[in-house]
């Protein structure tokens, strides 16, 4: 909501904050109306779809070359899944230091330079491959993670700045279907440029860091700020996130939390699918295995998609749709947790959680980005991408380490955590009625 007067900021003189934030606000919205009409705003929304389509890239296009890369490197599973783990390690410990740096500074560099390090380590990466030193390779995948933090999160923050009047959920919601967009094609790309070489992928993917560079470079303008958004210093900056969590803390943990839950089971449900395709009586691999996946991830695509276009600043839409979705994954999983066995089944059931997850995250998105003023929201979007980096992480392994025992126990598992969500939903996140661009979630 617009200059709401129940908005507060989250700096030690609340009018000052929410001063700053309205006026950039005005900026920024003003720029938004310029551009609201025709190609301009979709050229936009292009570009910054590339960012977290790129993140995407940089983990799953590795993941069908990973077999190939112990034969040819002469290593363990162990030492291949570390070249996955540790791009992920990397990114999660540096993504709040990017937060705060594009805070201080400015989104648009911050994005820049990170896809710039991202490319430039990805072609060390490559050459660690061709010379089979996986020192080097290792070396050059953490530096990769440490250019990632600097994208995708950074991304849904210059969202939050450049656009106003719902223009915000219908980027953000295009960002989410990048996202799932990238995690559909990247398997299949990868698995098709290994038909070349088995390191071509690692070649192949500075070249869509430099696709994402140069279209940030030339279509993106950043929103000006104005005189009362100057860099806060280092002590004081600390103390207004210590004070936002202090009023906004209850619901913006509960949406945090609710988030990395979603992505947590869509990752982990997608792992064990794709696990029981590869062995007896399916034997489903390479491309053809991608295509099924591509499935559920489809749902997810289009729903975040057509969610993101629709909610605008509806915070009883939002929240609508947060519970049915979260509804719907809890359901579906627990249908999954009796029919486990029909594969096609398990399919369709994965794909109504995919579309559950759909309806959440674009709601999700939105609200935590248009909950604080421009000069904050950087570390909260980070903090936020901290904890979905986990749950994609953690999925996959835990998910693995729980079908050891039942499929049955772990779809069990996770449609009582979808519940868990559901019920954060229920008692801690209250949308206004007009919710985003810096207002208040109860």
């Amino acid at each position: 909501m617009n200059g709401s007067t129940k908005s507060r900021g989250a700096g030690s003189k609340p009018g000052k904050l929410r001063t700053a934030s309205s006026d950039s606000g005005s900026a920024s919205s003003a720029k938004g109306q310029s551009k609201g009409k025709g190609g301009g705003k979709w050229l936009e929304y292009a570009a910054l779809a590339t960012v977290p389509l790129v993140l995407v890239l940089g983990n799953s296009m590795l993941v069908p070359i990973l077999p190939d890369m112990e034969k040819h490197m002469h290593i363990s599973t162990f030492q291949a899944s570390l070249v996955i783990t540790l791009f992920s390690v990397a990114a999660g410990l540096i993504i709040p230091l990017s937060g705060y740096l594009s805070d201080r500074y400015s989104r648009k560099a911050v994005i820049l330079i990170s896809l710039a390090v991202y490319g430039i380590a990805g072609i060390g990466a490559g050459i660690a491959a061709v010379m089979n030193s996986y020192g080097f390779l290792i070396a050059a995948r953490a530096l990769q993670g440490i250019g990632a933090a600097g994208t995708s999160p950074i991304a849904m923050a210059l969202v939050g700045d450049k656009y106003k009047d719902g223009a915000e959920s219908e980027a953000l919601g295009l960002i989410e279907a990048s996202n799932g967009a990238g995690k559909v094609v990247s398997p299949i790309i990868g698995s098709l440029l290994a038909l070349i070489m088995w390191y071509m992928p690692l070649f192949a993917f500075p070249v869509f860091c430099a696709g994402s560079f140069f279209a940030m470079m030339f279509l993106i303008q950043e929103a000006p700020k104005d005189g009362k958004s100057e860099p806060l210093p280092l002590g004081q900056y600390v103390k207004d996130i210590g004070k936002l969590f202090k009023e906004k803390g209850r619901w913006l943990i509960g949406a945090f939390v609710s988030g990395s839950l979603g992505l947590f089971i869509l990752f982990g449900v997608l792992f064990r699918l794709s696990d029981l395709l590869e062995k007896a009586p399916y034997r489903v691999d390479g491309v053809a295995k991608g295509g099924v996946l591509a499935i559920p991830l489809l749902f997810l695509v289009i729903t975040a998609y057509v969610t993101g276009r629709k909610i605008k600043n509806n915070g009883k839409l939002m929240r609508a749709l947060m519970l049915i979705g979260l509804a719907v994954m809890s359901a579906s999983l627990a249908a999954a947790a009796l029919w486990h066995r029909n594969i096609y089944l398990l399919i369709g059931f994965a794909s109504l959680s995919s579309l559950g997850t759909g309806l959440l995250l674009p709601c999700l998105n939105t609200l935590i980005t248009g909950a604080v003023d421009r000069q904050h929201r950087g570390m909260v979007t980070s903090l936020y991408s901290s904890l979905r980096f986990l749950g994609v992480a953690f999925g996959p392994p835990l998910f693995g380490w729980i079908a050891g025992y039942s499929d049955a126990l772990l779809y069990g598992i996770v449609a009582g955590l979808s519940v868990c969500a559901l019920l954060l939903i229920v008692f801690l996140v209250h949308p206004p009625k007009q919710a985003g661009d810096a207002a208040t979630a109860k």
